[in-house]
């Protein structure tokens, strides 16, 4: 007999699952299927329908966050006041803020903030396991990752960052230009997620510029070596990751009972089970464990951590983003 906490592991890994018509029921009972999902080439033509309103809705999301420009938080060329810090040996005079260094026995530099634009990349976990959910009433997670992508876009496009899609083939840089940058995006977008393989790579490290700030979104049931190889190699080059994990609810609670046959949508084996009650504690153990295991890596390697269910408002998501990208306290989970 295998073992509740083998099974839980392979649960973990199988949870994305694609509704299969039940098969005649049997000596224990009809078989059900968990959560709804939606065949990949129905997937594709569904989310191009519907591409158009999530842009839309990205963009009123965007504009409840939008708050000011958004500035580098360091010192560098710009017009707003950042700090003032003691004068150095061989500084130029002119530097020197007379009216502060008259309040005190040394000499002061006044620096003001740097307001250059950044290279923000974002990156839309494309994998099946995305198209999932456990409930008609909730989104498809693929859905929500689309639009807090667009979202994102959205309000840094707004506040004049360099935005670049980061995808399997590639980096797709988008230039500004109001709501026809959004919608290039969201083209962009669309083409990624209707030509990726079931099981797609995660993005390269190279593919991110020196000093960048990386979106990466996704539901985080990759092996945690997979992800803790890119951190770790971002933080090298340097650059700095937003992990974004989108999840159902249903992935942290396993809330069916019964005989339940779980169908993965990345090749994997189908798993039946029988009393699958039994296994919720073991299950909600190995998926805790799974996260707390990502969460040590982001603070290993420096990386922020927010975390999302898909029966939460999108705003919440996007302003804990937004507060990580403008370095303010709430943006790490």
């Amino acid at each position: 007999m295998t073992p509740t906490s083998s099974l839980a592991g392979r649960l973990r890994r199988l949870f994305a699952a694609r509704r299969t018509p039940p098969p005649d029921a049997g000596p224990l009972g009809p078989i059900g299927a968990a959560g709804d999902a939606t065949p990949p080439p129905v997937a594709a033509e569904g989310l191009a329908a519907r591409m158009p309103a999530l842009i839309v809705a990205a963009t009123h999301i965007a504009a409840t966050v939008a708050a000011g420009a958004h500035g580098r938080r360091q010192a560098g060329p710009g017009d707003s006041f950042w700090q003032f810090r003691p004068a150095q040996p061989g500084e130029p005079v002119t530097r020197i803020d007379w009216r502060q260094s008259a309040r005190s026995s040394r000499a002061y530099i006044r620096e003001t903030e740097a307001e250059a634009a950044q290279t923000i990349c974002l990156w839309c976990d494309p994998s099946a396991s995305m198209r999932w959910r456990s409930d008609a009433a909730l989104p498809l997670k693929s859905d929500r990752a689309a639009l807090l992508t667009l979202a994102a876009g959205a309000l840094l496009l707004r506040h004049g960052e360099r935005v670049r899609l980061l995808t399997p083939d590639g980096a797709v840089d988008i230039p500004p230009g109001g709501r026809t940058a959004l919608d290039r995006l969201g083209l962009a977008l669309l083409r990624t997620m209707e030509n990726a393989p079931d099981a797609p790579a995660w993005p390269h490290p190279q593919q991110a510029p020196r000093h960048a700030r990386i979106v990466l979104i996704s539901d985080g049931l990759a092996p945690p070596e997979t992800i803790a190889t890119l951190l770790r190699g971002l933080a090298a080059r340097p650059a700095r990751a937003h992990l974004l994990l989108v999840n159902d609810p249903a992935e942290a609670a396993l809330p069916y009972a019964g005989r339940i046959r779980f169908a993965g949508l990345e090749g994997e084996d189908p798993l039946l089970l029988s009393g699958t009650e039994g296994l919720r504690p073991a299950y909600a153990a190995a998926f805790a464990d799974h996260q707390a295991r990502i969460g040590d890596i982001c603070r290993a390697t420096g990386h922020d951590l927010i975390r999302h269910t898909t029966d939460r408002r999108p705003e919440h998501a996007l302003l804990a983003l937004h507060a990580a990208l403008s370095d303010r306290p709430g943006g790490r989970a």
